[in-house]
C-alpha cells in the first residue's frame, strides 16, 4: 500500500496499459480518476478498481484544466494516453502529424501544465509520462510518432529540472512492443503488420510482447516513495529492446 492516501489521475485508462496502471495503483492505496475520452471504456475500468471516472481528451487543454479541477489536488498524474497511425513517413499526411502529435505529445504538455500549479501549491508531485523505445530507437511504420515519444523524454527531463525545488519529480518509461490494442491494430493491415510485430519481438532480448501489467508496476515504483530520488529518468521496459 505505497500509495495510500494519494490521489492519481490515469489520462487514456480506458484500455490496455491505462486500465492496467489504473488497477495497480488502486492496489497500491490510491484513489484513481481514469480520464479518457471513451466515457464508457473510463467508467467500466473505474468501477473495477472503486475509482471515478472523467471525461478527458487530453489533447484539448481546456479539457485538461476541466480534468484538474474535477479532481481536486492531485497527487500523481501518469501521463499515459496516446495513438497512431501506422505507415511510412512518405506516404503520411500533415493531417495524420497533427493528430498523432496532439494526442502523444501536446497531451502530456497539456496535463501536466494543468497538473502543475496544484503539485507546486502542495509541494508535492509524483509525474509519470509514457514514452516509448521508439523515442529512442525510432520505430519504422511509426516516424511522428517516435518523434513524439522522444519529445516525452526531453519534455519529463525538462519539467523535472524546474520543478524538483517544489517536491516534484517527473520521469518517462519507455516501453518496447507491449501486447495492446494499439500494437496489435497494426494487424490490420496484413503481412506488413505481421511483419511488423515480429521485427518488434525479435528486437527485444527476451523475443516476446511485454504486458501492460509489466509496464505498471514500473509506473507504480515511479509514483510511490520507493523513487522519491527519481527524478529525469527514463525507465526502459521494453525487454532490452533498447539497451545501449
Amino acid at each position: 500500500m505505497r500509495l495510500e492516501g494519494r490521489r492519481a489521475l490515469v489520462t487514456g485508462g480506458a484500455s490496455g496499459i491505462g486500465a492496467a496502471i489504473a488497477a495497480r495503483l488502486a492496489a497500491e492505496g490510491a484513489e484513481i480518476w481514469v480520464g479518457d475520452i471513451d466515457a464508457e471504456g473510463a467508467e467500466r475500468v473505474a468501477g473495477e478498481v472503486a475509482g471515478h471516472a472523467i471525461d478527458l481528451d487530453v489533447s484539448e487543454i481546456e479539457s485538461a484544466r476541466a480534468a484538474m479541477e474535477s479532481v481536486g489536488a492531485l497527487d500523481i498524474l501518469v501521463n499515459n494516453a496516446g495513438t497512431d497511425e501506422f505507415g511510412f513517413f512518405t506516404y503520411t499526411t500533415p493531417e495524420q502529424w497533427q493528430r498523432v502529435l496532439a494526442i502523444n505529445l501536446g497531451g502530456v504538455l497539456n496535463c501536466t501544465h494543468a497538473a502543475l500549479p496544484g503539485m507546486q501549491q502542495a509541494g508535492y508531485g509524483r509525474i509519470v509520462s509514457i514514452a516509448s523505445e521508439a523515442g529512442r530507437v525510432g520505430s519504422k511504420g511509426s516516424a511522428v510518432y517516435s518523434a513524439a515519444k522522444a519529445g516525452i523524454v526531453g519534455f519529463s527531463k525538462a519539467i523535472a529540472r524546474e520543478n524538483a525545488r517544489y517536491g516534484i519529480t517527473a520521469n518517462s518509461i519507455a516501453p518496447g512492443p507491449i501486447e495492446t490494442p494499439l500494437l496489435m491494430g497494426a494487424m490490420e493491415f496484413g503481412e506488413i503488420g505481421e511483419k511488423l510485430i515480429a521485427t518488434m519481438k525479435e528486437a527485444t532480448q527476451m523475443k516476446r510482447l511485454g504486458q501492460p501489467e509489466e509496464v505498471a508496476a514500473a509506473v507504480a515504483f515511479l509514483a510511490s516513495g520507493d523513487a522519491s530520488y527519481v527524478t529525469g529518468e527514463t525507465l526502459g521496459v521494453s525487454g532490452g529492446l533498447g539497451m545501449v
